[in-house]
């Protein structure tokens, strides 16, 4: 079903995470039985009214003339995005009906995969929308989130909870083993199926009610939650005036974050600028800052995302325990690789044991660098952490950046991808949400069309923080109606000066192989159901093709084919790459012990259960 994978993509785009520091002041949370009676009360459910005034020209409703049908940014406006979202609720909400009140017996063709073939328009709409509140969000874009994603979930749970396509689907299911289904459709019936289930499709109507209700309002919250996070990142800058301040930053660092209208350097929680400050940076007092700014993101104010976190964890766990399980962590991992929140735990702490002690023992060499002068804290990790890399392994930073220019780093992606699969990468003129976005068609061997593949590189206000892929059309293959995808990476990379080239540090090359993997997985799909095409697969199993990309960034095959001097061209001398791999494991103590600990910590807030979560007060 298509809108399975325009609700993955929104779900995607808004993470939890647990806030650390500061005072919250935690409303009371409000009586199930209340929300129902205000969910209820809303209007739109029934009452989605779409003039034909609001969808004259709206290019939703219209054939893209554009290079491989790629959505003409430039023609499509905030106001275009409502009406022709709710003309896609009507349409597909028309189309569910008659799957439903079909008086026929069901079969795979008149329920599953008329199922998966409902919601063209609604799924248009979203592939675009969601993707530019990543990367072009403003407040029209905000207001227009807090309204189409609960309508969103409203939506999809119209149709999972829909006691007539619930009995065709279980029917089907209960008859599988003699449908002579081939393994695409018997994966689609299975999957279709569990999300019945998983969605409360088997429960009692008093049930199903309260999961609609828990549903909605989490849509609400995790989506103020996104917004809060990104408010109060981009909210953060320390402004340097004294160039004395600036010392220990490399010149074309320094030449990349100066703003000649505030006649300053602008520190940004970006982590391109951030993590390089944190690097170099010898002012003790302004990493500090940026330390505690970059922590005690969205912890008070306006943006306090203290009160959400406790009320989105109540909420979820109260749906587990609705749906028979113990924990929401047990119900997310009921399908995945680790099966039981406590496997997961097991996993991690394995991880992490190891992991923290190595991280004690690099604090001692750096306080032993240090001395008696202060006390290590966490604002001089970063700092020192590079100081002992550069005296144990003879090894500056900066010494490697000249060879990981962005254009060179880019195009050895490309060759690998050929010589991998034999695909090409071609640029061409596309439409593009930002001028700074490129397009390439990608054609297989043979020189046949396979997908569009765009990369938008560099951070701005506008845009949400880290790295990630994206689609702004899925590939599929229904009925030999062969869709190609347009997928895009994005990074937030640091803009050069005019003139200069983007040089990167090893870990953004890194990051970008990742991303590159999670874009080739998509574009070369040739699956032929939306639901688990490309990306759209098991999450454990997703990460996959990205980490073995990423894997490969170091071996010497891959770095002679992109690490090139930006000036000389030289490729990157050996001597350099011994020295580099020597001290890739430098420092691993503390980025396991950081990513674990996020990790287990969202990890023990799942596993409460709804009494346990019921009684959080304080996020912190």
């Amino acid at each position: 079903m298509k809108l399975k994978t325009l609700y993955v993509a929104v779900l995607a785009a808004t993470t939890l995470a647990a806030c650390g520091g500061g005072e919250s002041e935690t409303a009371a949370a409000p009586e199930l039985d209340t929300v129902i009676e205000t969910v209820a009360a809303t209007p739109a459910a029934d009452d989605m009214v779409v003039t034909e005034a609001e969808l004259a020209g709206n290019p939703f409703l219209q054939t893209w003339d554009t290079p491989f049908g790629i959505p003409p940014f430039a023609a499509i406006s905030d106001d275009d995005f409502m009406p022709a979202f709710k003309q896609g609720v009507l349409d597909m909400r028309a189309e569910v009906a008659a799957i439903a009140d079909n008086p026929e017996a069901p079969t795979f063709e008149n329920t599953i995969l008329a199922l998966e073939e409902t919601g063209d328009l609604i799924t248009r709409v979203g592939l675009v929308f969601s993707p530019l509140t990543g990367t072009e969000l403003n407040d029209k874009k905000r207001e227009l989130q807090s309204e189409i994603y609960p309508m969103w979930t409203r939506e999809s749970d119209k149709i999972n909870l829909n006691e007539q396509l619930w009995q065709r689907v279980e029917t089907l299911y209960e008859q599988r083993d003699s449908l002579n289904l081939d393994e695409q459709d018997a994966r689609l019936l299975e999957l279709t199926h569990r999300r019945f289930v998983r969605s409360g499709a088997a429960q009692d109507e008093d049930t199903k009610a309260k999961v609609k209700a828990i549903n909605e309002e989490l849509s609400s919250l995790t989506t103020s939650f996104g917004q809060n996070l990104l408010t109060s990142t981009k909210a953060f800058t320390i402004e340097i005036t004294d160039e004395a301040d600036t010392a220990g930053l490399a010149d074309n660092f320094k030449a990349s974050i100066w703003d000649e209208d505030k006649q300053a350097w602008v520190i940004t929680l970006d982590r391109s600028v951030y993590e390089t400050f944190m690097t170099q940076s010898e002012n003790r007092e302004l990493r500090e800052q940026a330390f505690n700014g970059y922590r005690l993101r969205a912890t008070e104010g306006d943006t306090d995302n203290g009160p959400l976190a406790i009320r989105i964890a109540q909420l979820r766990a109260e749906r587990a325990e609705l749906l028979g399980y113990d924990s929401h962590a047990q119900y997310v991992l009921e399908y995945n690789m680790a099966r039981t929140p406590k496997g997961a735990e097991d996993f991690l702490l394995r991880v992490w044991r190891p992991g923290l002690a190595q991280a004690k023992a690099e604090r001692d060499d750096m306080q032993a660098m240090i001395g008696d002068e202060f006390t290590f804290a966490g604002h001089d990790w970063w700092h020192y952490s590079e100081k002992v890399r550069a005296e144990r392994y003879d090894l500056d930073v900066n010494e490697l950046k000249p060879y990981f220019d962005l254009q060179s780093v880019t195009e050895g992606a490309f060759i690998m991808a050929e010589r991998l699969f034999g695909i090409t990468f071609t640029e061409i003129e596309a439409p593009v949400w930002n001028d700074v976005v490129t397009a390439y068609e990608v054609k297989e061997a043979d020189g046949s069309h396979l997908g569009v593949f765009m990369f938008d590189m560099y951070a701005r206000d506008s845009k949400r923080g880290g790295a990630w892929m994206n689609s702004f059309r899925n590939g599929s293959n229904i009925g030999g109606d062969s869709i190609r995808p347009i997928v895009t990476n994005n990074m937030n990379l640091t803009m050069p000066p005019a003139g200069e080239p983007t040089l990167l540090r090893f870990g953004e090359v890194e990051t970008l192989f990742h991303e590159f993997g999670h874009g080739l997985h998509g574009i070369m799909t040739k699956i032929d159901y939306p639901t688990f095409s490309g990306v759209d697969g098991p999450r454990d199993y997703t990460e996959f093709p990205a980490q073995i990309l990423e894997h490969w960034t170091s071996q010497p095959e891959m770095l002679d084919l992109y690490a090139r001097h930006y000036e000389t061209g030289e490729v990157i001398p050996e001597a350099l790459v011994e020295r580099m791999l020597e001290a890739a494991n430098h420092n691993q103590g503390f980025q396991t012990t950081e990513f674990i600990a996020a990790a287990l910590l969202d990890l023990r807030w799942h596993m409460l259960s709804a009494e346990e979560a019921a009684q959080i007060t304080d996020a912190r």
